[in-house]
């Protein structure tokens, strides 16, 4: 990765994000590979002197010394001259806002000011690495989209290249320069969070990183967009692609930009079967007969104009829609989140 890029490690549980970071801060020796920083190989250098530092989940944080303490431990180590400390305690103090509450203990800290104490205590270590395991996980969730911009303002301003591994797909979207998608320990994809959400590199992608609607069938006609028929004669519109006439694919759309309406024409005809009010937009689910179930999210004005049991037609814009090759084990299975 990039010096001073913020990466975020995006997966489900159980995919490999975390042992990930103890490879590279050195907690966790690798089978096989290499992990190197600035060109030089990291593999049988110690943890305490690779300069990375890992902030987990629970913030570790001493319960028995103040935050001006807790921030200090790492100079403390390493023996800096106390003008040093004392300097480097005052900038830390005043980056992460808590100059008001130096002598205060964990304790009597709330979540958000525990999290910053742990990040400032990252980066008074000389850390040019920052790793972070999930570490808004344990926040509400106000409190957790404000720190998302506070985490990510500080990382950017004192220059520090940072890993965080998240599960929570708009944490990444927010906060990353890029996103790398990582599934049973291989990254699927990496790219900028628009680069991964509009032009995702597989149907799981396209799903865990903003849910999708899918269709199978086989290319019918190629020109300036894609033609697909399915199985029962459905026929829908996608982007250009590389696929031959014939070939069985997967077409994928995300909900988003899915549409739903009472007239006019549409790929398919269904029956509204759930409406979830989500403040600015409702999430609907609508069955098509023989074909399954669609997704879409539509404007929260549009709330009482759709009801449950109400037939409507469904259609997107052949431009918003992209082509997948059939995965070999099966859509369901190439769907499945670990």
């Amino acid at each position: 990765m990039r010096n001073g890029e913020y990466l975020c490690l995006l997966g489900p549980t159980g995919a490999g994000k975390t042992t990930i970071l103890r490879i590279i801060s050195g907690l966790t020796i690798p089978d096989q590979g290499n992990v190197i920083f600035d060109g030089i190989s990291m593999n049988k250098i110690e943890p305490e002197d690779r300069r990375a530092v890992m902030l987990s989940q629970s913030y570790a944080l001493f319960p028995q010394l103040t935050v001006a303490d807790n921030i200090l431990f790492g100079p403390d180590i390493r023996q800096y001259d106390q003008k040093v400390k004392q300097r480097t305690l005052a900038e830390m103090l005043d980056l992460v806002r808590l100059t008001h509450r130096p002598d205060a203990y964990p304790s009597e800290l709330s979540g958000g000011m525990m999290q910053r104490t742990a990040l400032a205590r990252a980066l008074a270590s000389g850390a040019s690495v920052l790793l972070l395991d999930e570490p808004l996980r344990a926040l509400d969730a106000r409190l957790r989209i404000s720190l998302r911009h506070e985490l990510r303002s500080l990382a950017k301003s004192m220059g520090i290249t940072t890993i965080h591994v998240t599960h929570d797909q708009d944490e990444a979207l927010v906060m990353a320069d890029r996103i790398a998608v990582i599934r049973e320990g291989r990254v699927v994809q990496v790219g900028t969070p628009g680069d991964v959400f509009d032009n995702p590199a597989s149907p799981f992608v396209a799903n865990f990183v903003g849910q999708s609607n899918f269709f199978i069938g086989t290319v019918e006609e190629k020109s300036e967009s894609t033609s697909v028929r399915g199985e029962l004669g459905h026929v829908v519109m996608a982007r250009p692609c590389d696929h031959k006439l014939g070939e069985k694919v997967v077409v994928g759309v995300k909900v988003g930009n899915t549409e739903v309406h009472k007239e006019g024409e549409g790929y398919f005809d269904g029956t509204v079967e759930r409406i979830l009010f989500e403040g600015r937009n409702i999430f609907l689910d609508v069955d098509v007969s023989d074909v399954g179930r669609f997704s879409a999210k539509i404007p929260s004005w549009r709330l009482g104009r759709l009801a449950v049991g109400d037939k409507v037609k469904i259609k997107w814009s052949a431009d918003k829609a992209i082509v997948f090759s059939m995965p070999l084990g099966g859509l369901e299975k190439e769907l499945r989140v670990e």
